[in-house]
This record gives structure tokens, C-alpha cells and sequence, in this order.
């Protein structure tokens, strides 16, 4: 519990500057493509995410790698981010600095994510029935779909926003049915 703490006040203050520099700038769009870029390139690569963890490797270095890896793909503002967070010994908390940016860009645009769940790739109408579904359940202006497939729901989704869940799945049904049935007897 404490590490979460922790993490929160250091990824909280990190964030919020780098959402204050991008609204400066009109930027916030195009910090927020940085962040998941950042984001998805850290998911894809253990060796970055282990050379930017590791207190062995010099900042210098460290510097070098991240101007290799984003240099010319993110803007130079979130480069210049990169850079303050290894000076600042943050960079390991880097993933979780552009998380948050992203939950904020969010709140800026008056938006939601909303965590999907399906047993097959949902398409395009699908799509917009769950976000259509969302924005009414939420007020929100706009739906942010995460979609993941879970072959084990059989039919189906889930949709997680925020606290609230909403199963829709036939796994799920067939387990509401078993506890009625278990419960009556």
C-alpha cells in the first residue's frame, strides 16, 4: 500500500506539469499520441524498460538510449520530459507518468475509458453500440475503447468504466444461473 503511495506523489505532480506545458501550447493531443507511443513502445521492449530501471546505467547513457529510441517520434517537448525525469532519478516511473497523462487528457476532453472485453474481435457497429452505451451510463462527450479478447467469456462482453462493471458475457450469465441454482437448493 505505502509503494502506491508513493508512486501516486511522485507520478501525480509529474503529469499534472507535463498536462500544464501541453494546454500552454495546445498540445495536448499531441503529448497525449507521445504518451501512448512511450507507452506501447515500453510494453513491447523489456530491454528499455530494464536499462531505463537500472541504477547501474549512467544518466548519460540512459539520456542517449531515450533520444535513440523517441528522438525524432515524439515531440520535443515530451523529449525534453524524458530527459528532466532521468536528471530527476524518475524515469523508472515513467510508464505510470504517461498513464496518468493519458486519465487526464481524458478529464481535459471530458472523455472515458472504457475497458472491453469480448470472446471475438468486435466490429465496427459493436464498437459504437459500447461506446454509444458508455457515454449514455456516464455523460460523458467521448468513449476511449480499450479492447481486449478473452475467448473464455464464450459470447459477449464485459465493459469496465472506472469502478462500475457491467458483464454482459455469456460466462457470466451461465455463473449468475449456477449461484441462483445453488441458492434455491
Amino acid at each position: 500500500m505505502k509503494g502506491r503511495a508513493v508512486t501516486a506523489e511522485v507520478v501525480e505532480p509529474y503529469a499534472q506539469a507535463l498536462m500544464s506545458v501541453a494546454k500552454s501550447h495546445n498540445l495536448v493531443e499531441r503529448i497525449g499520441e507521445d504518451a501512448t507511443a512511450i507507452r506501447d513502445t515500453l510494453k513491447e521492449s523489456q530491454d528499455l524498460r530494464l536499462c531505463l530501471d537500472s541504477p547501474i546505467i549512467q544518466a548519460d547513457k540512459k539520456k542517449a538510449v531515450l533520444r535513440q529510441v523517441f528522438g525524432e517520434a515524439v515531440h520535443p517537448f515530451t523529449l525534453n520530459f524524458l530527459m528532466l525525469l532521468v536528471d530527476r532519478r524518475r524515469i523508472g516511473f515513467l510508464d505510470a507518468i504517461c498513464a496518468q497523462y493519458q486519465a487526464l487528457q481524458l478529464e481535459v476532453n471530458q472523455a472515458v475509458l472504457a475497458e472491453v472485453t469480448s470472446a471475438v474481435e468486435l466490429n465496427d457497429a459493436q464498437r459504437d453500440a459500447v461506446r454509444q452505451r458508455v457515454m449514455a451510463m456516464t455523460g460523458a462527450r467521448d468513449v476511449v475503447l480499450e479492447l481486449q479478447i478473452d475467448p473464455d467469456l464464450i459470447g459477449g462482453v464485459i465493459i469496465k468504466v472506472g469502478s462500475q462493471v457491467i458483464d454482459a458475457s455469456l460466462r457470466g450469465q451461465l455463473r449468475r444461473i449456477g449461484l441462483k441454482l445453488s441458492s434455491a437448493s
